[in-house]
């Protein structure tokens, strides 16, 4: 009785277009080096969920001895009718050496040139978003200099 179980589907739900202040180095932490990096607001836009994000939050990175960037994120959102959306955003990235120096000194570089991956989970009271409750999220990133942008994904 061995059937192959279905691979899951991704839903685009929506593109976070998140804004940030320039990192806080914390020093050295017992996986690398520590940093936070505020969250100060930002744009929802999608077929599942509009609206802004709330100017609080932040990426508490650590930066790995191998190039990795543990990202560890929480911030809020706010839907154009009102509900407020709690997200906690937890990923990696990483890439060629030259490639991650280059975001480092805030250069725009092409996503497809390294690795920035999300599991998100999204949390609210609102009634009318009860949904994100109770669905998986998956992201993929690109950093920019003052900015992040998220295309997150529901599992289907």
């Amino acid at each position: 009785m061995s059937s192959a179980l279905p691979a899951p589907g991704l839903s685009h739900v929506c593109d976070l277009i998140v804004d940030l202040d320039p990192a806080m180095p914390l020093g050295p932490g017992r996986a690398g080096e520590r940093r936070i990096i505020p969250i100060t607001g930002g744009t929802v836009t999608g077929p599942r969920l509009n609206g802004r994000i709330l100017p609080l939050g932040a990426d508490w990175q650590t930066l790995w001895p191998s190039g990795v960037a543990e990202l560890d994120t929480r911030y809020a959102l706010h839907t154009g009718d009102g509900a407020v959306i709690e997200v906690i955003n937890y990923g990696y990235r990483h890439g060629p050496h030259d490639v991650i120096a280059a975001l480092a000194r805030g250069e725009d570089v092409a996503p497809d040139r390294y690795y920035m991956r999300t599991q998100a989970r999204l949390e609210t009271g609102d009634a009318r978003y009860e949904w994100v409750n109770r669905t998986l999220f998956l992201g993929t990133g690109q950093r920019h200099a003052a900015q992040v942008v998220i295309s997150l994904y529901a599992i289907d």
